[in-house]
């Protein structure tokens, strides 16, 4: 898909019908790495679910990803092209992690297009706690998980490193200009949202998951007691069953 300022977006489907699910990765994240369980699981003959790989990141580069303050921003505008592209007008929004920090901005901007939106692994600010998590992962070969590794090296290889390194000072320049990732944006939404969440999740902890069902009006939470950030990779059927039954509801 061509986006503005000349990028092509690399974007996957599966399913078809009416309802149109968007699925929006993590950082360093792509459609398959990130949502390959609700692209299998959640497609049918009434729902297509879309995913893609944000701008810089997998089969979307060049460019190589940039992580200025407004990066959040730059990508929710990156999903309604998409969407525009597809000829979509309404459709529901899954967001994890940075993604989900993107759907917000996306379902708070556009209300009359966004039915439904489910959110997790996300944070609407960014707190000193947040920073220091972001560093202890700053050393990809030292600190990263085996999983995690072999899941962006085939991806990235020799850009791995700089890349995350970069992530990590985008985290840092957020905080230092107050923190703000999407506050205002998450009470202003109107649509329906699902908030999840692992209790055991190392890097964002519950208090973020929490604020969002605070805040957000139409907001419920769910929470996983032995789910870590990756909830919808490691209990794919019982997330996806959650989800479902949310979008039919």
């Amino acid at each position: 898909v061509d986006v503005a300022e000349g990028g092509m977006l690399f974007v996957t489907a599966q399913g078809g019908g009416p309802e149109t699910l968007f699925c929006l990765p993590g950082a360093m994240g792509t459609a398959m790495t990130d949502f390959t369980p609700q692209l299998e699981g959640l497609s049918s003959s009434s729902r297509r679910v879309v995913s893609f790989d944000p701008r810089g990141y997998g089969k979307s580069r060049p460019p190589a990803r940039r992580f200025p303050v407004d990066y959040y921003h730059r990508d929710a505008k990156d999903v309604v092209a998409v969407m525009d592209a597809m000829g979509v007008e309404r459709f529901d929004l899954m967001g994890w992690s940075d993604g989900a920090n993107t759907a917000v901005l996306v379902a708070a901007a556009h209300p009359s297009r966004v039915n439904k939106l489910i959110i997790f692994g996300g944070n609407s600010y960014i707190t000193s706690e947040d920073i220091d998590a972001y560093e202890a992962t700053r050393d990809v070969d030292k600190t990263w998980s085996r999983r995690m590794k072999e899941t962006h090296e085939p991806v990235y290889g020799d850009e791995l490193q700089p890349m995350w390194s970069s992530f990590c000072d985008g985290m840092q320049a957020i905080f230092a200009e107050g923190g703000d990732i999407c506050q205002e944006a998450a009470k202003s939404i109107t649509c329906p949202v699902l908030v999840l969440g692992g209790s055991k999740d190392p890097i964002v902890p519950n208090f973020h998951p929490e604020w969002f069902a605070d805040n957000i009006p139409n907001a419920r939470l769910e929470m996983f007691p032995e789910g870590k950030h990756n909830i919808h990779i490691r209990y794919p059927e019982e997330f996806n069953s959650m989800c479902d039954g949310f979008l039919q509801s």
